[in-house]
Protein backbone atom coordinates (compact mmCIF):
# COMPACT_ATOMS: atom_id res chain seq x y z
CA UNK A 1 0.00 0.00 0.00
CA UNK A 2 2.82 2.35 0.92
CA UNK A 3 4.72 1.59 -2.29
CA UNK A 4 1.58 2.23 -4.39
CA UNK A 5 1.04 5.59 -2.66
CA UNK A 6 4.69 6.51 -3.23
CA UNK A 7 4.36 5.66 -6.93
CA UNK A 8 1.27 7.88 -7.20
CA UNK A 9 3.07 10.77 -5.51
CA UNK A 10 6.07 10.35 -7.86
CA UNK A 11 3.77 10.31 -10.90
CA UNK A 12 1.97 13.44 -9.70
CA UNK A 13 5.31 15.13 -9.10
CA UNK A 14 6.52 14.25 -12.60
CA UNK A 15 3.28 15.57 -14.13
CA UNK A 16 3.63 18.75 -12.11
CA UNK A 17 7.19 19.26 -13.32
CA UNK A 18 6.11 18.70 -16.94
CA UNK A 19 3.33 21.27 -16.56
CA UNK A 20 5.75 23.75 -15.04
CA UNK A 21 8.21 23.13 -17.88
CA UNK A 22 5.44 23.61 -20.44
CA UNK A 23 4.37 26.90 -18.84
CA UNK A 24 7.97 28.04 -18.72
CA UNK A 25 8.45 27.20 -22.39
CA UNK A 26 5.20 28.96 -23.29
CA UNK A 27 6.33 32.03 -21.38
CA UNK A 28 9.71 32.03 -23.13
CA UNK A 29 8.15 31.67 -26.59
CA UNK A 30 5.61 34.37 -25.83
CA UNK A 31 8.18 37.04 -25.00
CA UNK A 32 8.30 39.88 -27.55
CA UNK A 33 12.02 39.51 -28.25
CA UNK A 34 11.90 35.73 -28.70
CA UNK A 35 11.48 35.88 -32.54
CA UNK A 36 14.47 38.24 -32.76
CA UNK A 37 16.75 35.96 -30.76
CA UNK A 38 15.47 32.83 -32.52
CA UNK A 39 16.22 34.36 -35.91
CA UNK A 40 19.66 35.50 -34.83
CA UNK A 41 20.59 32.27 -33.04
CA UNK A 42 19.31 29.76 -35.61
CA UNK A 43 20.79 31.68 -38.54
CA UNK A 44 24.17 32.02 -36.81
CA UNK A 45 24.33 28.29 -36.11
CA UNK A 46 23.32 27.47 -39.70
CA UNK A 47 26.03 29.77 -41.05
CA UNK A 48 28.75 28.29 -38.84
CA UNK A 49 27.74 24.69 -39.49
CA UNK A 50 27.39 25.46 -43.19
CA UNK A 51 30.94 26.83 -43.37
CA UNK A 52 32.24 23.71 -41.66
CA UNK A 53 30.40 21.42 -44.07
CA UNK A 54 31.43 23.45 -47.14
CA UNK A 55 35.07 23.07 -46.07
CA UNK A 56 34.64 19.34 -45.46
CA UNK A 57 32.67 18.53 -48.61
CA UNK A 58 34.46 20.78 -51.13
CA UNK A 59 38.12 20.04 -50.42
CA UNK A 60 38.25 16.90 -52.57
CA UNK A 61 36.35 18.60 -55.41
CA UNK A 62 38.78 21.53 -55.39
CA UNK A 63 41.81 19.22 -55.49
CA UNK A 64 40.32 17.23 -58.37
CA UNK A 65 39.92 20.51 -60.27
CA UNK A 66 43.55 21.48 -59.66
CA UNK A 67 42.65 24.14 -57.11
CA UNK A 68 43.85 24.62 -53.52
CA UNK A 69 41.91 22.50 -51.02
CA UNK A 70 40.24 25.41 -49.15
CA UNK A 71 39.40 27.28 -52.38
CA UNK A 72 35.61 27.00 -52.11
CA UNK A 73 35.69 27.51 -48.35
CA UNK A 74 37.54 30.81 -48.76
CA UNK A 75 35.03 32.04 -51.33
CA UNK A 76 32.15 31.02 -49.09
CA UNK A 77 33.77 32.76 -46.12
CA UNK A 78 34.08 35.96 -48.17
CA UNK A 79 30.40 35.67 -49.14
CA UNK A 80 29.40 35.21 -45.48
CA UNK A 81 31.44 38.26 -44.44
CA UNK A 82 29.92 40.41 -47.19
CA UNK A 83 26.49 39.01 -46.39
CA UNK A 84 27.06 39.88 -42.74
CA UNK A 85 27.55 43.50 -43.75
CA UNK A 86 24.32 43.44 -45.77
CA UNK A 87 22.55 41.74 -42.86
CA UNK A 88 23.66 44.41 -40.37
CA UNK A 89 22.69 47.19 -42.77
CA UNK A 90 19.25 45.68 -43.43
CA UNK A 91 18.69 45.06 -39.72
CA UNK A 92 19.62 48.55 -38.56
CA UNK A 93 17.87 50.77 -41.13
CA UNK A 94 14.24 51.81 -40.48
CA UNK A 95 11.40 49.92 -42.11
CA UNK A 96 10.63 52.95 -44.30
CA UNK A 97 14.01 52.56 -46.03
CA UNK A 98 13.09 49.04 -47.14
CA UNK A 99 9.92 50.39 -48.71
CA UNK A 100 11.87 53.08 -50.55
CA UNK A 101 14.23 50.43 -51.98
CA UNK A 102 11.38 48.26 -53.31
CA UNK A 103 11.14 49.71 -56.84
CA UNK A 104 14.89 50.30 -57.40
CA UNK A 105 15.65 46.68 -56.43
CA UNK A 106 12.84 45.42 -58.67
CA UNK A 107 14.02 47.42 -61.68
CA UNK A 108 17.64 46.46 -61.06
CA UNK A 109 16.79 42.75 -60.91
CA UNK A 110 14.78 42.93 -64.14
CA UNK A 111 17.61 44.74 -65.91
CA UNK A 112 20.21 42.23 -64.70
CA UNK A 113 18.10 39.26 -65.82
CA UNK A 114 17.58 40.88 -69.23
CA UNK A 115 21.38 41.05 -69.55
CA UNK A 116 21.61 37.37 -68.62
CA UNK A 117 19.21 36.48 -71.46
CA UNK A 118 21.40 38.24 -74.05
CA UNK A 119 23.71 35.73 -75.82
CA UNK A 120 27.35 36.51 -75.20
CA UNK A 121 26.69 38.29 -71.90
CA UNK A 122 24.92 35.65 -69.83
CA UNK A 123 27.02 32.67 -68.81
CA UNK A 124 25.90 29.04 -68.68
CA UNK A 125 26.57 26.85 -65.64
CA UNK A 126 25.38 23.22 -65.64
CA UNK A 127 23.20 23.88 -68.67
CA UNK A 128 21.37 26.92 -67.23
CA UNK A 129 22.04 30.48 -68.40
CA UNK A 130 21.63 32.34 -65.09
CA UNK A 131 24.95 34.04 -64.47
CA UNK A 132 26.77 37.29 -65.18
CA UNK A 133 30.55 36.95 -65.26
CA UNK A 134 32.57 39.95 -64.08
CA UNK A 135 35.93 38.20 -64.25
CA UNK A 136 36.92 37.98 -60.60
CA UNK A 137 33.41 37.10 -59.45
CA UNK A 138 30.08 35.82 -60.82
CA UNK A 139 26.55 36.95 -59.96
CA UNK A 140 23.27 35.07 -60.32
CA UNK A 141 20.58 37.79 -60.69
CA UNK A 142 17.71 35.31 -60.27
CA UNK A 143 18.67 34.96 -56.59
CA UNK A 144 18.05 38.67 -56.09
CA UNK A 145 14.74 38.43 -57.98
CA UNK A 146 13.29 36.79 -54.85
CA UNK A 147 14.34 39.80 -52.79
CA UNK A 148 12.92 42.15 -55.43
CA UNK A 149 9.55 40.38 -55.50
CA UNK A 150 9.42 40.38 -51.70
CA UNK A 151 9.90 44.14 -51.35
CA UNK A 152 7.87 45.21 -54.35
CA UNK A 153 4.86 42.98 -53.65
CA UNK A 154 4.79 43.87 -49.93
CA UNK A 155 4.85 47.60 -50.70
CA UNK A 156 2.24 47.20 -53.44
CA UNK A 157 -0.20 45.24 -51.28
CA UNK A 158 0.31 47.54 -48.30
CA UNK A 159 -0.60 50.55 -50.45
CA UNK A 160 -3.66 48.79 -51.81
CA UNK A 161 -4.76 47.81 -48.31
CA UNK A 162 -4.44 51.42 -47.17
CA UNK A 163 -6.54 52.51 -50.15
CA UNK A 164 -9.13 49.80 -49.37
CA UNK A 165 -8.99 48.20 -52.83
CA UNK A 166 -7.95 44.66 -51.87
CA UNK A 167 -11.60 43.61 -51.67
CA UNK A 168 -11.71 43.64 -55.49
CA UNK A 169 -10.17 40.65 -57.23
CA UNK A 170 -8.71 42.85 -59.99
CA UNK A 171 -6.60 44.75 -57.48
CA UNK A 172 -5.56 41.48 -55.88
CA UNK A 173 -4.07 40.17 -59.11
CA UNK A 174 -3.02 43.32 -60.98
CA UNK A 175 -0.17 44.22 -61.11
CA UNK A 176 1.06 41.58 -58.64
CA UNK A 177 0.59 38.56 -60.92
CA UNK A 178 1.85 40.27 -64.13
CA UNK A 179 4.95 41.50 -62.29
CA UNK A 180 5.63 38.04 -60.92
CA UNK A 181 5.06 36.51 -64.36
CA UNK A 182 7.63 38.89 -65.84
CA UNK A 183 10.21 37.73 -63.31
CA UNK A 184 9.26 34.09 -63.91
CA UNK A 185 9.59 34.47 -67.67
CA UNK A 186 13.07 35.99 -67.37
CA UNK A 187 14.15 33.26 -64.95
CA UNK A 188 12.74 30.46 -67.09
CA UNK A 189 14.61 31.80 -70.12
CA UNK A 190 17.71 30.59 -68.30
CA UNK A 191 16.11 27.26 -67.40
CA UNK A 192 16.09 27.76 -63.63
CA UNK A 193 12.86 26.03 -62.62
CA UNK A 194 13.83 25.66 -58.96
CA UNK A 195 13.95 29.43 -58.39
CA UNK A 196 10.69 29.79 -60.33
CA UNK A 197 8.97 27.38 -57.94
CA UNK A 198 10.12 29.49 -54.98
CA UNK A 199 8.73 32.67 -56.57
CA UNK A 200 5.40 30.93 -57.19
CA UNK A 201 5.30 29.87 -53.52
CA UNK A 202 5.93 33.47 -52.46
CA UNK A 203 3.08 34.76 -54.64
CA UNK A 204 0.64 32.21 -53.21
CA UNK A 205 1.75 33.08 -49.68
CA UNK A 206 1.05 36.76 -50.37
CA UNK A 207 -2.38 35.97 -51.81
CA UNK A 208 -3.13 33.86 -48.74
CA UNK A 209 -2.07 36.64 -46.37
CA UNK A 210 -4.22 39.30 -48.04
CA UNK A 211 -7.23 36.99 -47.77
CA UNK A 212 -7.82 36.14 -51.42
CA UNK A 213 -11.15 34.39 -52.05
CA UNK A 214 -10.96 30.62 -52.17
CA UNK A 215 -12.23 30.48 -55.76
CA UNK A 216 -9.54 32.88 -56.94
CA UNK A 217 -6.89 31.04 -54.94
CA UNK A 218 -7.86 27.63 -56.35
CA UNK A 219 -8.09 28.96 -59.92
CA UNK A 220 -4.64 30.54 -59.70
CA UNK A 221 -3.23 27.36 -58.19
CA UNK A 222 -4.74 25.28 -61.00
CA UNK A 223 -3.16 27.51 -63.64
CA UNK A 224 0.21 27.23 -61.90
CA UNK A 225 -0.03 23.43 -61.75
CA UNK A 226 -0.89 23.20 -65.47
CA UNK A 227 1.97 25.53 -66.41
CA UNK A 228 4.41 23.60 -64.21
CA UNK A 229 3.33 20.29 -65.73
CA UNK A 230 3.80 21.66 -69.23
CA UNK A 231 7.29 22.92 -68.40
CA UNK A 232 8.25 19.51 -67.02
CA UNK A 233 6.84 17.48 -69.91
CA UNK A 234 8.39 19.62 -72.64
CA UNK A 235 11.94 19.29 -71.27
CA UNK A 236 13.25 15.69 -71.29
CA UNK A 237 15.75 15.94 -68.42
CA UNK A 238 13.10 17.37 -66.08
CA UNK A 239 10.77 14.49 -66.90
CA UNK A 240 13.58 12.01 -66.24
CA UNK A 241 14.11 13.48 -62.77
CA UNK A 242 10.58 12.49 -61.78
CA UNK A 243 11.58 8.85 -62.13
CA UNK A 244 14.30 9.39 -59.52
CA UNK A 245 11.84 10.06 -56.69
CA UNK A 246 12.17 7.36 -54.04
CA UNK A 247 14.93 5.50 -55.88
CA UNK A 248 17.00 3.12 -53.72
CA UNK A 249 18.85 1.03 -56.31
CA UNK A 250 20.32 1.63 -59.79
CA UNK A 251 17.78 1.55 -62.65
CA UNK A 252 17.71 -1.61 -64.74
CA UNK A 253 18.28 0.23 -68.00
CA UNK A 254 21.68 1.49 -66.89
CA UNK A 255 20.61 5.12 -67.13
CA UNK A 256 22.76 7.64 -65.25
CA UNK A 257 19.97 10.19 -64.78
CA UNK A 258 19.44 9.12 -61.17
CA UNK A 259 23.12 8.81 -60.28
CA UNK A 260 23.13 11.90 -58.06
CA UNK A 261 19.87 11.06 -56.30
CA UNK A 262 20.99 7.47 -55.71
CA UNK A 263 24.31 8.43 -54.16
CA UNK A 264 22.56 11.01 -52.00
CA UNK A 265 20.55 8.15 -50.49
CA UNK A 266 23.76 6.12 -50.12
CA UNK A 267 25.32 9.02 -48.18
CA UNK A 268 22.47 9.05 -45.68
CA UNK A 269 22.70 5.29 -45.31
CA UNK A 270 26.45 5.39 -44.65
CA UNK A 271 26.00 8.07 -42.01
CA UNK A 272 23.69 6.12 -39.74
CA UNK A 273 22.87 7.72 -36.39
CA UNK A 274 26.07 9.61 -35.55
CA UNK A 275 27.82 9.75 -38.93
CA UNK A 276 31.20 8.64 -40.17
CA UNK A 277 32.87 11.67 -38.60
CA UNK A 278 33.56 15.19 -39.77
CA UNK A 279 35.73 15.01 -42.89
CA UNK A 280 35.52 11.21 -43.07
CA UNK A 281 32.78 10.94 -45.70
CA UNK A 282 33.21 8.60 -48.67
CA UNK A 283 30.69 9.90 -51.20
CA UNK A 284 32.41 13.28 -51.67
CA UNK A 285 35.38 11.50 -53.30
CA UNK A 286 33.64 11.67 -56.67
CA UNK A 287 30.53 9.56 -56.19
CA UNK A 288 28.22 12.40 -55.06
CA UNK A 289 28.11 15.34 -57.50
CA UNK A 290 27.65 18.84 -56.09
CA UNK A 291 28.34 17.65 -52.53
CA UNK A 292 29.09 21.23 -51.37
CA UNK A 293 26.17 22.92 -53.17
CA UNK A 294 22.82 21.27 -53.90
CA UNK A 295 23.57 18.02 -52.03
CA UNK A 296 25.36 19.40 -48.99
CA UNK A 297 22.56 18.01 -46.80
CA UNK A 298 23.44 14.50 -47.98
CA UNK A 299 27.10 15.14 -47.15
CA UNK A 300 25.99 16.35 -43.72
CA UNK A 301 23.94 13.20 -43.24
CA UNK A 302 26.93 11.03 -44.07
CA UNK A 303 29.46 12.78 -41.82
CA UNK A 304 27.21 13.93 -38.94
CA UNK A 305 24.52 11.26 -39.20
CA UNK A 306 20.89 11.47 -38.21
CA UNK A 307 21.79 13.72 -35.28
CA UNK A 308 23.34 16.29 -37.60
CA UNK A 309 20.51 16.27 -40.13
CA UNK A 310 17.85 16.60 -37.43
CA UNK A 311 19.81 19.50 -35.96
CA UNK A 312 19.76 21.29 -39.33
CA UNK A 313 16.03 20.65 -39.74
CA UNK A 314 15.41 21.89 -36.19
CA UNK A 315 17.30 25.12 -36.87
CA UNK A 316 15.23 25.77 -40.00
CA UNK A 317 12.05 25.00 -38.02
CA UNK A 318 13.06 27.56 -35.39
CA UNK A 319 13.80 30.12 -38.10
CA UNK A 320 10.43 29.50 -39.76
CA UNK A 321 8.58 29.75 -36.44
CA UNK A 322 10.28 33.07 -35.67
CA UNK A 323 9.42 34.45 -39.12
CA UNK A 324 5.74 33.52 -38.68
CA UNK A 325 5.73 35.14 -35.25
CA UNK A 326 7.07 38.34 -36.79
CA UNK A 327 4.42 38.30 -39.54
CA UNK A 328 1.46 37.78 -37.17
CA UNK A 329 2.79 40.00 -34.39
CA UNK A 330 2.96 43.27 -36.32
CA UNK A 331 0.31 45.84 -37.17
CA UNK A 332 2.19 47.25 -40.17
CA UNK A 333 0.83 45.70 -43.41
CA UNK A 334 4.15 46.09 -45.21
CA UNK A 335 6.02 44.31 -42.43
CA UNK A 336 3.41 41.53 -42.35
CA UNK A 337 3.56 40.85 -46.09
CA UNK A 338 7.34 41.20 -46.34
CA UNK A 339 8.01 38.97 -43.32
CA UNK A 340 5.55 36.35 -44.58
CA UNK A 341 7.08 36.35 -48.06
CA UNK A 342 10.65 36.18 -46.72
CA UNK A 343 9.77 33.28 -44.42
CA UNK A 344 8.04 31.48 -47.30
CA UNK A 345 11.10 32.02 -49.49
CA UNK A 346 13.58 30.55 -46.99
CA UNK A 347 11.36 27.68 -45.89
CA UNK A 348 10.20 26.74 -49.41
CA UNK A 349 13.77 26.74 -50.69
CA UNK A 350 14.90 24.65 -47.71
CA UNK A 351 12.06 22.16 -48.23
CA UNK A 352 12.83 21.80 -51.95
CA UNK A 353 16.53 21.24 -51.26
CA UNK A 354 15.94 18.79 -48.40
CA UNK A 355 13.28 16.94 -50.40
CA UNK A 356 15.64 16.59 -53.37
CA UNK A 357 18.45 15.25 -51.21
CA UNK A 358 16.15 12.77 -49.44
CA UNK A 359 14.66 11.51 -52.72
CA UNK A 360 11.20 12.83 -51.90
CA UNK A 361 11.17 15.49 -54.64
CA UNK A 362 12.80 15.76 -58.06
CA UNK A 363 16.22 17.41 -58.10
CA UNK A 364 15.58 21.13 -58.57
CA UNK A 365 19.10 22.52 -58.28
CA UNK A 366 18.45 25.05 -55.53
CA UNK A 367 20.94 25.59 -52.68
CA UNK A 368 20.12 25.15 -49.01
CA UNK A 369 19.69 28.71 -47.63
CA UNK A 370 22.46 29.97 -45.33
CA UNK A 371 24.16 26.56 -45.63
CA UNK A 372 25.16 25.56 -49.18
CA UNK A 373 28.03 26.98 -51.17
CA UNK A 374 27.02 29.90 -53.39
CA UNK A 375 27.79 33.60 -53.11
CA UNK A 376 24.69 35.07 -54.75
CA UNK A 377 22.35 32.81 -52.78
CA UNK A 378 24.17 33.64 -49.55
CA UNK A 379 24.06 37.41 -50.11
CA UNK A 380 20.36 37.48 -50.97
CA UNK A 381 19.37 35.14 -48.12
CA UNK A 382 21.37 37.09 -45.53
CA UNK A 383 19.82 40.35 -46.75
CA UNK A 384 16.36 38.82 -46.31
CA UNK A 385 17.37 37.63 -42.86
CA UNK A 386 18.53 41.14 -41.97
CA UNK A 387 15.12 42.45 -43.03
CA UNK A 388 13.43 39.88 -40.79
CA UNK A 389 15.60 41.03 -37.89
CA UNK A 390 14.62 44.63 -38.62
CA UNK A 391 10.94 43.65 -38.66
CA UNK A 392 11.35 41.65 -35.43
CA UNK A 393 12.76 44.76 -33.74
CA UNK A 394 9.86 46.87 -35.00
CA UNK A 395 7.11 44.82 -33.28
CA UNK A 396 5.50 47.05 -30.58
CA UNK A 397 6.36 44.71 -27.71
CA UNK A 398 9.94 44.30 -28.96
CA UNK A 399 10.32 48.07 -29.25
CA UNK A 400 9.31 48.53 -25.61
CA UNK A 401 11.59 45.69 -24.45
CA UNK A 402 14.57 47.07 -26.35
CA UNK A 403 13.88 50.61 -25.05
CA UNK A 404 13.67 49.32 -21.47
CA UNK A 405 16.87 47.33 -21.91
CA UNK A 406 18.78 50.27 -23.39
CA UNK A 407 17.53 52.66 -20.67
CA UNK A 408 18.55 50.15 -17.99
CA UNK A 409 22.02 49.84 -19.49
CA UNK A 410 22.34 53.64 -19.67
CA UNK A 411 21.26 53.87 -16.02
CA UNK A 412 23.90 51.34 -14.99
CA UNK A 413 26.57 53.17 -16.99
CA UNK A 414 25.60 56.43 -15.29
CA UNK A 415 25.82 54.82 -11.88
CA UNK A 416 29.31 53.55 -12.65
CA UNK A 417 30.37 57.08 -13.57
CA UNK A 418 28.80 58.78 -10.55
CA UNK A 419 29.36 56.30 -7.72
CA UNK A 420 32.90 55.91 -6.36
CA UNK A 421 34.74 52.76 -7.20
CA UNK A 422 35.07 50.07 -4.62
CA UNK A 423 38.44 49.60 -3.06
CA UNK A 424 39.98 46.44 -4.37
CA UNK A 425 43.05 46.37 -2.11
CA UNK A 426 42.60 44.58 1.16
CA UNK A 427 43.08 46.57 4.36
CA UNK A 428 45.93 45.48 6.62
CA UNK A 429 44.82 43.26 9.46
CA UNK A 430 44.87 44.95 12.90
CA UNK A 431 47.79 44.09 15.12
CA UNK A 432 47.19 41.82 18.08
CA UNK A 433 47.56 43.55 21.49
CA UNK A 434 50.81 42.96 23.31
CA UNK A 435 50.80 40.75 26.30
CA UNK A 436 52.00 42.29 29.51
CA UNK A 437 54.69 40.42 31.26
Amino acid sequence: MISATTTVFKAEGAIGRLKALRERLRWLLGRPLTPYYLLLGSASLLLVLGLVMVFSSSTITAIHQGLPGPYYFRKQLVAVVLGGGLLLAAARVPVAVHRVLAYPVMLGSIGAMVLVAIPGIGMKVNGNRNWLNFGFFQVQPSEFAKLALLLWAADLLARKQKAGTLTQWKHLLVPLVPGALLLLMLIMLGGDMGTSMILVAMVFALLWMVGAPLRLFVATLGIAVVACTALIITVPHRLDRLACIGITKPPTGGSSDCFQALHGIYAFGLGGTFGTGLGAGYEKWGQLPEAHTDFIFAATGEELGLVGTLSVIGLFAALGYAGIRVAIGTKDPFVRYAAGAATTWIMAQAMINLGSALGLLPIAGVPLPLFSYGGSAMLSAMTALGMLLCFARSIPGAKAALAARSSKSRFRTGLRRVLPRRRTTARPAPRAPRRER
